[in-house]
């Protein structure tokens, strides 16, 4: 097993995608990057914490090359933008990849230089060691399974999902 922690906007966006992927075991939704010592949501919605809405994404390799998780991730996200995800702005939702070993720092690196192509604009996709990774409240956690009729999900999320079903319907279960 692998775990990849991953910050593309909301949390919530990712979290749907790799729910529905195959091979992945557990999607935690967090919290890292910052400098306030246990945040909230509450307080990293204020964009002063310091700390990006991220993923942890484990999965097995044996089922799903790390590799198509990183493209499942760029393709789920504007990584071009600095700090916002369509209305959502600031620097929480900024796209990130954070690694916990220089294997996986290797392989962040070769995932954005493969991604690079299929964007006109530079990817501005933060890559940086893992600090401490804290795990969000839990209703963070299979938010769209747990409301899929819920405005954000409808709007935001369900395009996502499409997209990446483009792309990537043999990895995802339905």
């Amino acid at each position: 097993m692998m775990t990849l922690v991953l910050g593309g906007g909301c949390f919530w966006c990712l979290d749907a995608l790799y729910q529905k992927t195959r091979g992945v075991t557990d999607v935690i939704s967090g919290y890292t990057g910052g400098h306030t010592p246990d945040p909230d949501y509450d307080s990293v919605c204020t964009g002063t914490t310091g700390h990006a809405e991220v993923v942890a994404v484990t999965f097995d390799e044996s089922i799903i090359p790390p590799e198509v998780i990183l493209d499942m991730f760029f393709v789920s996200h504007d990584p071009t933008t600095l700090n916002r995800q369509g209305y959502d702005v600031g620097t929480q939702y900024r796209s990130s990849m954070f690694y916990q070993d220089t294997e996986q720092k290797e392989l962040f690196e070769r995932a954005i230089e493969r991604n690079q192509e299929s964007w006109s604009n530079p990817v501005v996709t933060e890559v940086s060691r893992l600090p401490r990774f804290h795990p969000a409240e839990e209703w963070h956690n299979n938010f769209y399974a747990k409301h899929p009729e819920q405005g954000y999900c409808q709007v935001i999320i369900n395009p996502k999902l499409a997209k990446a079903r483009k792309y990537y319907a043999q990895w995802l279960i339905e």
